[in-house]
């Protein structure tokens, strides 16, 4: 796992598919876009760009239009036609200058064409234009997403556990001569998880607005990641024991990172907390470590409840997660995992989660090594 993330590359390039069917315009084409460092990806037929795109997910596609099996105008119409793949900006490589040729590929969804043959300073502006369109285009819709997301906490993970404690505490004060003490006691350990949670949450919102601030300053250091995980299995390890649950390390003193330490404080803690919070009692949190030349990956894993793989894609997605309820019916706003994405890339690193129902999560990360 951890070989496979650090030869993907930390905040990879983004990587542009270029689909052309003559062997000598596709080198020309990727010696121009090698200027610029970008990752590169070649197909020789629609077909192939079409079975491509779901493993690649690509951030622009350079396609011919003239091409074997499907020419690029119906690679093109298929490829607007679907949700996930809509939003890739596709730049047409054409020998064609015929006004109606251009305006089809307009019409169809394109953003751009550069006719044969190439020049490459053009088609690197082109290219760099419309990556930085699209880049700011996800960067807004991440910002509209993040307002949605805090209004929605405030409107509904704090006033819920709020509501409880009050309703809850207006019985025990006016009847409490005429509550059992079976109720009582549920009343307290009801107080104890809305309370736990309205704290979390108090303490990742600001953490968040902080980061969305710009507040928080990125100042990496040589961190011992067994110490931090330690210090905050300590933390966490009082809530554990109410549910039973054993929170064990195997990292070894020499696993060390360059990293902010708040930062991925924040990190491992909230992936420890969701660890305990959807395990069942008598489970295990694990948390380990393995390190190569140029990488650190820690991962958290539980033997838990699990989630489907398509909740799983969601998780760390700012305008769809939401957090399950746990095992002992502890609510959240899944606000810890987008924190902890956000942490994550910001000290250049990747962050992913395997799950199966019934069986356990496993979340991973990666950082730089310390060197």
């Amino acid at each position: 796992m951890i070989g496979r993330k650090c030869q993907q590359g930390i905040k990879a390039r983004p990587l542009i598919l270029v689909a052309e069917d003559v062997p000598r315009n596709l080198e020309i084409v990727c010696n121009i876009l090698r200027k610029e460092d970008y990752r590169i990806a070649a197909a020789s037929n629609g077909r192939q760009v079409l079975e491509m795109i779901p493993l690649l997910q690509p951030d622009l596609i350079l396609m011919d239009v003239m091409m074997p099996e499907l020419d690029g105008f119906e690679v093109c119409a298929q490829i607007k036609q679907n949700k996930a793949t809509r939003d890739i900006p596709i730049i047409f490589l054409t020998a064609k200058t015929e006004t109606t040729d251009i305006v089809n590929g307009f019409d169809i969804g394109a953003v751009d064409y550069v006719t044969k043959p190439f020049n490459g300073t053009e088609l690197l502006s082109r290219v760099k234009t419309h990556l930085e369109l699209k880049f700011s285009r996800e960067t807004l819709a991440d910002l509209l997403a993040t307002r949605d997301k805090f209004f929605s906490i405030i409107a509904h993970d704090l006033r819920d556990p709020l509501q409880f404690l009050i309703l809850a505490a207006d019985t025990l004060y006016n009847q409490y001569d005429t509550v059992d003490e079976e109720k009582k006691k549920d009343y307290i350990r009801r107080f104890f998880n809305c309370s736990t949670q309205i704290s979390q949450l108090l303490e990742n919102l600001l953490e968040w607005s902080m980061s969305q601030r710009g507040i928080i300053k990125y100042r990496p250091e040589k961190l011992n990641i067994s110490q931090l995980v330690h210090e905050n299995i300590e933390l966490i390890k009082e809530r554990a024991q109410k549910k039973n649950i054993s929170i064990s390390s195997y990292i070894g003193d020499e696993i060390t990172a360059f990293a902010d330490k708040n930062m991925i404080n924040v990190v491992i803690r909230n992936l420890i907390t969701n660890g305990v919070k959807f395990s069942y009692p008598g489970g295990e949190v694990k948390i380990d470590g393995i390190m190569n030349d140029t990488c650190v990956e820690i991962s958290v894993t539980d033997s838990g409840i699990g989630m489907s793989a398509e909740d799983a894609a969601q998780l760390f997605r700012v305008d769809r997660n939401r957090s399950g309820i746990g095992t002992d019916n502890e609510k959240g706003s899944g606000l810890g995992l987008i924190l902890c994405r956000d942490f994550v890339e910001r000290n250049n690193g990747m962050i992913d989660v395997t799950s199966e129902p019934e069986k356990g999560t496993c979340f991973r990360f990666v950082l730089p090594r310390y060197k």
